[in-house]
């Protein structure tokens, strides 16, 4: 025998409380009566009032809230064992953590509000291994493949500019990156890659990437982000902590989004599709429902379990048979 809820055991005190509060409103009852009549006049001034009676009410009381107790703690035995095989996709969030994603276009700021959509998916994945790749001029692996959902999340919450050590946007490294060191080269199929960048690429070949990766089973989901037509100046803070923005050669740098270059990406992997956000909003966890959680999966791993049959039923049924038991017993003998 186990219990589901073991914890919930701990609620057991009550019992022994309910018996030491009926204890002493019966010696109160007792002592009463001792300041109103002398012994040996109780039978003629109780009449036929018991003193057992109540004691044996209140111990069905108590008895019957401690199987209530006992039944919220999940009663369970008969363990039977079992196979428990999980399906599911393998999903890749590529997320872009230069600097350019810092601008305001969206609020509080791209990266800020990229990371917002990837938590939302983080709680409507199931079943599906997760890992996310930080990228600038370099990409990082941040969180391999997993189904520890909670270590994605923080993973995902420390993405920043100081993910990688280089600056810059190589979104064809970060692809190549995802499909060599995160994904699995035996299985062909099952495998996405969520892109979320301002798609502003530094000579990376990202399009040739792109089709790398779609010819390995690889199908990207491209979000673009960002102003596509007015440029947004990208803040800092210097080590003054005065706020500035990026300059090159005495200019200002603006950024904005290239669509182009994310749609050419999408519709080079096997399957892709691209969502030109720009300064808008997306709903990325039904874009998740829609593409992936509805997509073909496979069979990831297989573990034994072991089953047990659910008996709180008993001790709930025992709980109000013994408090019906207790209306039936009047506290009075009979004439």
């Amino acid at each position: 025998m186990r219990f589901g809820s073991v914890e919930t055991l701990i609620w057991l005190w009550l019992v022994p409380a309910l018996l030491l509060l009926a204890l002493h409103g019966l010696l109160r009852r007792r002592a009463d009566m001792a300041r109103f009549a002398s012994r040996g006049l109780w039978p003629e001034v109780a009449g036929r009032s018991s003193i057992v009676r109540p004691a044996i009410k209140a111990a069905l009381v108590a008895a019957s809230l401690g199987l209530v107790v006992v039944s919220l703690a999940r009663p369970q035995w008969n363990p039977t064992p079992q196979e428990v095989r999980k399906a599911g996709r393998d999903v890749c969030f590529v997320v872009d953590v230069s600097k350019s994603m810092l601008a305001e276009d969206l609020a509080p700021n791209r990266l800020e509000k990229a990371k917002l959509w990837v938590t939302d998916v983080m709680r409507a994945v199931r079943g599906d291994r997760v890992a996310i790749v930080g990228f600038a001029g370099s990409a990082a692996v941040v969180c391999p493949l997993t189904h520890d959902y909670g270590f994605a999340r923080t993973a995902l919450e420390a993405l920043g500019p100081g993910t990688v050590s280089r600056g810059g946007t190589l979104i064809g490294d970060a692809i190549r990156k995802a499909t060599s060191e995160v994904f699995e080269e035996e299985e062909s199929s099952f495998k996405d890659i969520i892109l979320i960048t301002d798609g502003e690429d530094h000579e990376s070949f990202p399009v040739e990437a792109a089709q790398a990766a779609g010819e390995a089973g690889v199908r990207i989901i491209a979000i673009g982000i960002g102003d596509e037509d007015v440029g947004r100046p990208i803040p800092f803070t210097d080590e003054r902590g005065r706020r500035r923005f990026v300059e090159y050669r005495g200019e200002q740098v603006l950024s904005r989004l290239d669509a182009e270059t994310l749609k050419q990406v999408a519709d080079a992997s096997n399957g892709g599709v691209y969502f030109n956000v720009s300064t808008g909003t997306i709903e990325l966890d039904r874009v998740y429902e829609d593409l992936i959680a509805q997509a073909e999966r496979r069979e990831l791993e297989a573990s034994k379990a072991v089953r047990y049959d659910e008996k709180f039923q008993l001790f709930l049924a025992g709980a109000l048979a013994l408090l019906g038991l207790e209306r039936l017993i009047s506290e009075r003998k009979r004439a």
